[in-house]
């Protein structure tokens, strides 16, 4: 018989193997790495946002390859339409039956690869599939399989041809982030790594669905002290209530919050949250959900600036 400790013990490990794997692949961005890895554990989605060439379909394919999960892509492009996505009935006219040719979203991991290139009506299609882990065409629903985790690329909303995704899309997103460019030295190592080949033809799968599986159960037994809920519901609240925010964190949200830093914090080897994981976790996880009100919007304020304000004000409890 397994022993709770063999099980935790076991997800540490598998965690260890994935983010070395990643690493192999990304360099010099833990921090982001960490947190991709914390949306997979906590059952969520990530949005990566950045400017092109800078990783973000390396990175999504290099998860998809370390976790050894059925990996599906859709590139995002103005003509694109739902059904593209989701799938369609086929009409057999042989014996008057229609058979559902599923799309590429009944993977495990979905790249959604700059999905704000494909009109709102097709962004649209990912809603129920990221809300509720199905799809429904004609009337018939279809689950998902197990683990189900939709990457969105994107490129800055001021590029030409993008479509700002709707407050609806972003607020189903349990986490943005971006990666940026790497520093002098580390794309030096990225260039010799790089000049007989890319690393990631030769990566090999560290895990597989049931190991992920196994690690968003193991979430659930993070325990998280009511002084911190509390801390990080007053964070919550705060962005209801900043005058430059028209629109704050639904309870959505604060719910999908709550799981995330439960999973970082199995990511760094704890069994419970303490204050600085949601101190650190706040901006990738709340601030892209803000909806600015107009003369803070036009006046050049950040959401990121706006949550680092309200971390700031809101006291730590001890």
């Amino acid at each position: 018989m397994t022993s709770h400790s063999d099980l935790t013990n076991d997800v540490q490990a598998t965690l260890d193997r994935l983010l070395g794997n990643l690493e192999k692949v990304i360099r010099g961005k833990r921090d982001s790495l960490e947190l991709l890895l914390s949306c997979l554990a906590a059952k969520g989605h990530a949005l990566l946002e950045d400017i092109p060439g800078t990783g973000k379909t390396t990175l999504a394919k290099t998860l998809a390859v370390s976790t050894g999960c059925l990996f599906q892509r859709v590139q995002f492009t103005p003509d694109l339409l739902p059904s593209d996505i989701v799938g369609s009935s086929i009409f057999n006219a042989r014996d008057n039956t229609f058979t559902f040719n599923r799309g590429p979203v009944f993977a495990n991991v979905l790249l959604a690869d700059e999905i704000n290139r494909a009109s709102p009506r097709t962004q649209s299609a990912l809603l129920e599939a990221m809300g509720e882990q199905q799809v429904t065409v004609d009337g018939k629903t279809y689950r998902l399989e197990s683990p189900f985790l939709c990457i969105a690329t994107q490129n800055p909303v001021e590029f030409h041809g993008t479509y700002p995704l709707p407050e609806a899309q972003l607020d189903r997103f349990m986490v943005q982030l971006s990666l940026g460019y790497v520093s002098e030295e580390e794309e030096l190592r990225i260039l010799a790594a790089q000049s007989s080949g890319h690393p990631l033809d030769t990566l090999a799968a560290v895990a597989d669905a049931e190991a992920i599986i196994r690690i968003q159960q193991a979430v659930e037994g993070i325990q998280i002290e009511d002084t911190v809920t509390r801390y990080l519901l007053a964070v919550v609240t705060a962005t209801r209530n900043h005058p430059a925010v028209r629109l704050g964190v639904s309870t959505r949200g604060s719910l999908q919050f709550a799981r995330v830093v439960r999973a970082f914090a199995l990511l760094q080897g704890r069994n419970y949250v303490v204050p600085e994981d949601v101190k650190r976790l706040s901006g990738p996880v709340l601030a892209h959900r803000l909806v600015l009100d107009t003369k803070a919007k036009y006046s050049g304020t950040e959401k990121l600036a706006v949550i680092e304000q309200i971390v700031g004000e809101v006291p730590v409890p001890r």
